[in-house]
This record gives structure tokens, sequence and C-alpha cells, in this order.
């Protein structure tokens, strides 16, 4: 299975998930639920890599896939449980009350399921033996430590005591925990060492069944009736117990089974545990038998993986728990004789009883904590991601976690450069969905971190066809979210990605129109926080501009979401407004020119509402304008000395053609109320402050630059003289109040218009005469 295969097949359980999501059953189910699906996907990959690898793939890797597909083992385990309700049962007091020979089994079973925190960890430390690697068996013996008997035997037809070399003078299994010295032959010492570490393997995977199997494999009985010791105690004919088999009732009076005086087992075990003169590989074997707060330091010392520590820790905790409620109880004769059956079953108050058990949880908890830094000397550590991610899920802290990935997330702490980052994005969108199809409680600012950067991982794997999947599963908040994904998208996407992406997103039951408008709100939303406002100097149009940055082809762009079908165009003609507002309240002009050729025509038929169509007819006037004033300086630079009277006549007669339209035109503007009324009124909104710096921008640029077309035209056509300086009157005429839009900071282009009048004034004298007015008469 490829990474690609991966994406696909992970959406496919998602998709399938989402058609049951009201089955909560259907959900948690063992085997097609949506945890053991994900679970299933992740081992088969790690199968695939490990026999079909091709050499490139890291034992880092294949510990990231383990350990993502563990975890999903691990919500399968824990969430069923915290989902469903658990039957009422009886409780061990009420049992003991009712008969003080129940046996340890049943009681262990009420005071586990008492506690809902003691029933998880249950469940973990199964979770926990489960995903234990498999043990390795030491080589086969034909006899019980046959290099040992070979030597004893060789000294006795040799006439000697039957001991040499230092070797054990008896053959029972305690020879050579006497403290006198004496050990068994290097060989057999091997095998004993390698037997001893099997059975601990054993015993850390739960298989408590194979261990002793093995015992008996290696001629070694009493071995075996050790570890069958660790069962609990159980006779069904007294343990009133319900069975639906009438059969099953009949001579049971002697099917008991496991460990009768279990008590006085665990005590043996502890001391055997503790005791140095007992090899280390034994003592770590009873000391996980029975593990207990005075032989968890020694278990610990097995431990190589942070999975070991976490097993022998819930494994104390577990095996405490239970010895500790049996002892509060008393009343079992299996646990205390006779006197405690005389003695009777201890009462508690229900204060008392809520208290010790939240002071019980408060230790398990500061347990558990402890092994987010524990060193380990095998494996990823318990820094590692997925670790840390087991360790909370265990304590119920989902929603924290989250949080905690999403922060990590956004302030680099899970660097996208990182070969984990696209298996914990996967794992935590993942996780965010399936805890919301089970009705389980997600932080949602953190979703949206997480399931972004899922939905960047697919689009840099080239998995966009999946995104809306993703953000379609967010319900309420589906059209925000992958809204969001679109304005993600920024400039990596041309035109034709995003119309594709838009329409998946009616592909997965969104509605695309809402997505449009919404892409296009965040779109400028995003693009103004990284532009600089409009305020402080007006800009100057007359220098050379750069072309547009990043965040102005972010802004330009923009309006393409909401263009690709005309149920928006009513979005796309207020969008367009906003936008050249920017664009020539900034003074860019050949960048708002960018977003007319994009637009389609059909805007400029919107009539309602009439002040936004107004608005935007008004810009159309003013490109038409600006592109005449192109045309004509283009034009002026036709001109040269080796035109021929033909040619010359048919360039005089366009020059003219143009002059006059740019006259008109502008005049037209100057005379009408362009963009705002009032311009001397202040205040108001934000959108008649932008209007208000356009006109002052573009008024007197449009007034000087009609004003030096005419002037400089006045070889050719003499009359354009006279019309400058008609022009001075119209800028006067207080019905127009255009001398309001020559206010700036320093008076500069009042200055400027003025100067150039009077070099018209002064050109009406280059035809002789004194009197400057002349040609106005």
């Amino acid at each position: 299975m490829t990474d690609t295969a991966l994406y696909v097949s992970s959406a496919e359980v998602l998709s399938i998930c989402q058609s049951m999501q009201d089955d909560l059953e259907g959900l948690l189910h063992p085997e097609t639920g949506f945890a053991p699906r994900l679970r299933q996907i992740c081992h088969s990959q790690l199968v695939e890599l490990e026999e079909n690898g091709d050499g490139r793939t890291t034992q880092e890797e294949l510990d990231l896939l383990r350990l993502e597909r563990d975890t999903w083992g691990l919500l399968q385990a824990v969430m069923p449980a915290r989902k469903t309700e658990s039957p009422t049962t009886t409780t061990a007091r009420e049992l003991l009350a009712e008969n003080p020979y129940t046996p340890t089994s049943t009681l262990a079973q009420a005071i586990m399921h008492a506690s809902p925190l003691l029933s998880e960890l249950v469940v973990v430390r199964e979770w926990l033996q489960d995903a234990a690697p498999p043990p390795h068996h030491p080589e086969a013996t034909t006899g019980y430590w046959k290099f040992t008997k070979h030597g004893a035997m060789q000294a006795l037809r040799m006439g000697g005591s039957g001991t040499r070399d230092g070797l054990v003078k008896e053959m029972d299994p305690d020879a050579v925990n006497r403290g006198d010295g004496r050990m068994l032959t290097a060989d057999d010492t091997n095998y004993e060492k390698g037997l001893a570490q099997a059975l601990y393997a054993y015993v850390r995977a739960g298989r408590l069944g194979d261990a002793i199997e093995l015992c008996r494999k290696a001629h070694q009985p009493w071995r075996a009736a050790s570890i069958r010791g660790s069962l609990l105690f159980h006779w069904r004919a007294i343990s009133n117990e319900q069975y639906e088999d009438d059969a099953m009732e009949e001579d049971l009076t002697d099917a008991w089974e496991g460990n009768r005086q279990r008590q006085l087992w665990k005590s043996t075990c502890t001391r055997l545990a503790v005791n140095p003169n007992i090899s280390d590989h034994d003592r770590i074997l009873y000391a996980a038998l029975a593990p207990t707060p005075q032989t968890s330091s020694l278990l610990k010392t097995a431990c190589r993986t942070w999975e070991d520590h976490l097993w022998a820790q819930i494994s104390v905790v577990c095996e405490e728990k239970q010895s500790m409620e049996m002892l509060r109880l008393g009343g079992s004769f299996w646990e205390g004789g006779l006197a405690a059956v005389e003695s009777g079953v201890r009462v508690l108050s229900p204060e008392a009883e809520e208290l010790e058990a939240e002071e019980w949880e408060k230790e398990v908890v500061g347990s558990l904590e402890t092994l987010k830094t524990v060193v380990v000397q095998e494996g990823p550590g318990a820094e590692h991601p997925f670790h840390y991610s087991q360790l909370q899920i265990i304590l119920n802290q989902t929603g924290p976690l989250m949080d905690n990935f999403a922060v990590g997330v956004q302030d680099g702490t899970y660097a996208k450069s990182s070969f984990e980052y696209t298996a914990m994005c996967r794992f935590f969108a993942h996780l965010c969905l399936f805890l919301q199809m089970i009705d389980i409680s997600v932080p949602p600012l953190a979703t949206q971190v997480i399931l972004e950067s899922y939905l960047q991982v697919l689009e840099a794997a080239g998995q966009r066809e999946l995104i809306a999947m993703y953000a379609g599963a967010l319900g309420d908040n589906a059209v925000e979210r992958y809204a969001l994904f679109l304005v993600s998208l920024e400039l990596s996407a041309d035109i034709t990605e995003r119309r594709l992406a838009l329409t998946r997103a009616r592909d997965h039951g969104l509605d695309m129109d809402r997505v449009a408008i919404v892409t296009a709100e965040r779109t400028i939303e995003k693009a103004f926080e990284l532009l600089p406002p409009l305020k402080g100097r007006l800009p100057s149009i007359i220098a050379m501009q750069p072309p547009p940055s990043d965040e102005e082809l972010f802004l330009l762009r923009s309006i393409e979401w909401t263009i690709f079908t005309d149920a928006t165009y009513e979005t796309a003609l207020e969008q367009t407004n906003v936008i050249l507002r920017y664009f020539l309240g900034s003074g860019r002009v050949q960048v708002a020119q960018k977003l007319l050729v994009m637009l389609p025509l059909e805007l400029a038929s919107i009539s309602e509402p009439e002040e936004r169509a107004t608005e935007y007819l008004h810009y159309q006037q003013f490109f038409i304008i600006w592109d005449t004033l192109e045309r004509v300086v283009e034009c002026q630079a036709q001109e040269t000395p080796q035109m021929n009277r033909s040619t010359r006549a048919a360039w005089l007669e366009d020059y003219r053609a143009l002059v006059d339209q740019a006259h008109d035109q502008i005049t037209k503007l100057l005379t009408s109320e362009w963009l705002v009324s009032d311009v001397e009124e202040g205040g108001g909104d934000r959108r008649r402050r932008d209007l208000i710096r356009i006109r002052q921008i573009f008024v007197p640029e449009l007034i000087i630059r009609l004003h030096f077309i005419l002037f400089a035209s006045r070889a050719q056509f003499p009359e354009n003289l006279r019309r400058a300086l008609e022009l001075a009157n119209v800028v006067a005429d207080s019905r127009y109040k255009l001398y309001e839009d020559f206010v700036n900071e320093d008076g500069k282009r009042l200055g400027d218009y003025l100067g150039a009048v009077r070099q018209a004034v002064l050109g009406g004298l280059e035809g002789g005469g004194s009197d400057p007015f002349r040609l106005l008469s």
C-alpha cells in the first residue's frame, strides 16, 4: 500500500462510517468500527513495508506507523466503555454480605465494574499485552539441567562425591539459591536465563497459558505451578453466578480453578523478587507475576520500551487496587479465613467511599503522569507525539491533547519538514472526526487547525480531491472550514484548479454558492490583514510602479471565487468595488485594470442595489478615460519627422479625435458627482473615506493630464490652448468644488496645476500681442 493508497483508504473508511453516523454500536464495533478499520489500514501498510520494503523505509518510519496503528487499537479498547453504559452489577460488598465464601475472581470482577477508571486500566493493560512483541523461545532441551547432571554423574563414576568444579550438590530447583557459591554449568545457566526471560516475555504479553506450557516442555513443572498461582480463585458452585445452560450447574462441586491461597502466593513472590540471592532474571519474573510497589523498581529495570514502562505502571496500579479493595472490604473467607468471616464486611459511608475513590484516582493520574519523562532504552521515547497521545487518551484528556497538537502546529513545534508531521496530522484529523461521530466534545478551534493542517498535507500529496470530504465532515461549520481551505490555496492554484476545488464542495453535499461567497469574504479579510491600510499621504502615480506583490495578487484573485456562476454575481459586484477602492486608493491603477479584465460583462447589467451599481459604473467610466489618456500618449509618440503628407494627415486626424475624446470624457466626469457628491463633508464610514481619497488622488491627476494634453497639442490644434484655459474655469467653478480634491498635506498638486495654468497663459503670447487672455475673448 503506497502513501496515496493510505490517504484514499482512510477517506473510504471515513465515508463508510459517516453513512452510519447515528449507529454508535456500528462505529464502535470491535471489527468493523471506525478505529479497527483505520488500525487495519496501518497494519497492512506496516506489513507491506516490512515484507516488501525497498530499503528506503527507515526504522523511525516503521515505528511511527506501528505507533499509529497501536493508538487506533487503544482508542477501540477504551472508547466503547466510555460511550456505553455498563449494566448494573452487584457490588463486592453485597456479594460478601450475601456469601462470605464468594470466590476472589467474582469479587475482583465486581471491584473492577464498580470503578470505571480501574475497568479502563484493565482494558489498557490487555491492549498493551496484545501489542507486546512476541517472545523468543529458548532452544529446546532434552532434560532438566542435563549438562550439570552429566557432570555430577561423571564425578560419581570417577569415584568422587558427585560434585566438581563448584557445581551444585543437589538437583533441586533451589540448589543455586542457597548462598554457598555453587552453580550450574555455563550451558545450563544460560538456558535458565533464556527460559526466565522467555517466561517474562509471555507474562508481559498476558500469555500465561503459553508460559505454563513452556515450563512443562522445559521439564520444570514447579515453574508452571508458580505462574498458575497468579490466577484468581474461581468456583462456580459457590459464586452465585447464573448460567444459561442448566447442564453447566451439574457436578460443579469440585470444578474449581485458580489459587485459593493467592494472598500467600503473592507475598511469597514479593519476597523472592526482593531476595538478592536469587538470579536477576528470576527476580524480574516474580516481580512481573506479582506487581506491587515493593517490586515495581525491580520490574522497571526490565522495561526497555515506553510501552513496557506503561504496562509495569498499570499492572502495579491494578494489582494494588484489587488488593486494597479486598483488604478494605474484609469478610472474605479466601482472603482472611474464618476470622474474616466472623468479623464481617466492613461498612463505609458513601462520602468516605467517594473520598477514597477520588484520592485513588488522583494517585493513579499522578503515577501515570510520571511516564511523560521516563527514560527508555529502546524505541521511541516518552516525548514522542504518539506516546504523549496514548497517555492523554488513557487519562481521558482528548480535548487538551488536540489543543496541544493544534498549538504545536501553529507555533512550529510540529515542523512540516519533520518526517512524523504527515502521520500526526492524519491521525489527529481522523481522531477529531471520530470523536465527533461518537458525540464526544472536541475543541472547535483546535479541530479547525488540525483539519486545515491535514488538508494541507493532502494538497501537498496531490490529494485535493479528498479535501472537500474532510471539510464537509465538519457539519455546521463545513462551509466555513472548506472556505478556509480554499483561502489557504492562495496563489498555488490557477483558476481551473480553483473551479474544480469549488465544484467538489457540491459533490460532497455543500452549498457551492455559499462556499464561494464565504471563500471570497475570507480571502479579502486575509488579504487586508496582509496589506497596508489606506491611510496617510496620498500615493504618487507618476513614478514607475513595481509589479503586483503576492499580497496584491492574492486580493486580486479573490474575485475568481464569485465569478464562476451567475448565482454569485451580485456578491462579485460588491467584492469588485471593495477591491477597486483599495487598489485605486493605493494608486495602483495597473493592478486595478487587471481586475477589470477578469470580470464578466454581466456585472455591468446589475442595477440593484443602486449605490453599488453606480459605484461600479463610475469605476468603468474612470478606466475608459484612463485608457483614452494612454492612447493619446501612444499617438503622440508616433509623430516622426519622416512622415509624408498623407501619413501625417492621418496621424493628425487620429490625434485630434483622441484629444477631443479625452477632453469630453474628463469634462463629463469632472462636472458630475463622481464617486462622492460632497468631498468637503468629512467623516462617514470607511467606504466614504476611501472614495474621497480616490477622488483626491485622481481628480487632480486627470485635470493636470488633460491640461498638458491640450497644452502639448496647441501646435497642431491651436484652439486647444483656449480649451486648456477654459478647463481652469471648470476647476474654479463653485458648482463642482473640484478645488476641494486638490487638498493634500503640502498642496503640491494644486501648485503643479497652477504652474501649468501659468504656463498656458504665457503660451497665449507665443503668437504675439500683449494680452494673455486674448484667446478667451
